[in-house]
């Protein structure tokens, strides 16, 4: 009975959550940074549009942006943040079985707020490029991950066209190295904001690189190549980084032979992948097994 409510109350609160988004804007509501944002980096695309030959609105732009909100907001509707809830719970209880009641092991809430946000952006995106390798070496995950290397042409809203499950991927394997800082922050929304830009410009149609930055941050050029068709023989993947492109440099899969301005995008066999979004969502497990 205890998780029934729990999973009621994540439901019922993040529709109550989701309500006030929409209802109420203000400086610090997700729902209309993603759309200030996504309008910023779109703006660039069309006034300084790195490949020339596109109309304002590329293929499959719409069904982009939907994703973006789909996965960005309504599948927590449907039901993800009412099951996490119960999840984590759950995990809680199995933990007090043991006697474990806390599971912070680093206590920083005393840091200066700064030294707190560093340390939880460099955590976070380490244990994102590690899992973003995982989606491209596992063969089961990159099932999923197909979705959002089909991808024909580049533009912001490809950011955030990927499928569901990469979100319970990613979550799950961040929930106990994460919770087990103790981080002291309540509120994170200048790294949401920050992660969300670099993640639109990344799949943006600019040219940009950020000078010696690039070895710090990742650019479109660079993730131009990680969504290359053709990929460095013997490899399943290059330049997995998701904000910073410096764990790529560091742990020898960056590569960016040239500019990839004109590098055809998607993975071998990709003109059998599906189209429609609930064919590409359904897609893992509806296609038809290799003989």
């Amino acid at each position: 009975m205890k998780y029934f409510q729990t999973f009621l109350d994540g439901y019922y609160g993040y529709w109550d959550y989701l309500k006030n988004e929409i209802l109420h804007p203000s400086w610090g509501n997700y729902f209309y940074w993603l759309i200030g944002l996504s309008l910023f980096v779109y703006a660039l695309e069309l006034l300084f549009p790195w490949r020339k030959n596109r109309g304002a609105f590329r293929k499959d732009f719409w069904q982009d942006a939907f994703y973006m909100f789909f996965n960005f907001f309504l599948f927590s509707l449907v039901g993800y943040n009412a099951i996490s809830n119960v999840a984590v719970e759950g995990f809680n209880d199995f933990l007090g079985l043991f006697g474990v009641t806390n599971l912070v092991a680093i206590e920083v809430s005393s840091w200066p707020v700064i030294l707190q946000f560093l340390l939880m952006f460099i955590a976070a995106d380490f244990i994102q490029w590690n899992v973003h390798r995982m989606l491209h070496y596992v063969p089961w995950l990159w099932e999923f991950h197909k979705l959002h290397h089909s991808v024909k042409e580049m533009g912001f809203a490809a950011h955030l066209r990927y499928h569901w499950m990469e979100t319970i991927v990613y979550k799950s394997i961040q929930y106990i190295p994460l919770a087990m800082i103790g981080f002291g922050l309540d509120d994170f929304l200048l790294l949401n904001i920050f992660t969300i830009l670099i993640g639109h410009l990344n799949h943006a149609n600019i040219n940009l690189t950020y000078g010696p930055f690039k070895y710090v941050l990742n650019n479109p050029v660079m993730h131009t190549w990680h969504h290359a068709k053709t990929l460095p023989k013997g490899s399943y993947g290059v330049n997995f980084g998701i904000t910073l492109s410096l764990w790529d440099y560091l742990f020898g899969t960056a590569y960016i032979p040239n500019s990839g301005r004109d590098e055809p995008l998607g993975f071998e066999n990709d003109e059998e992948y599906p189209d429609t979004f609930w064919k590409q969502i359904t897609y893992p497990w509806t296609r038809k097994k290799a003989s």
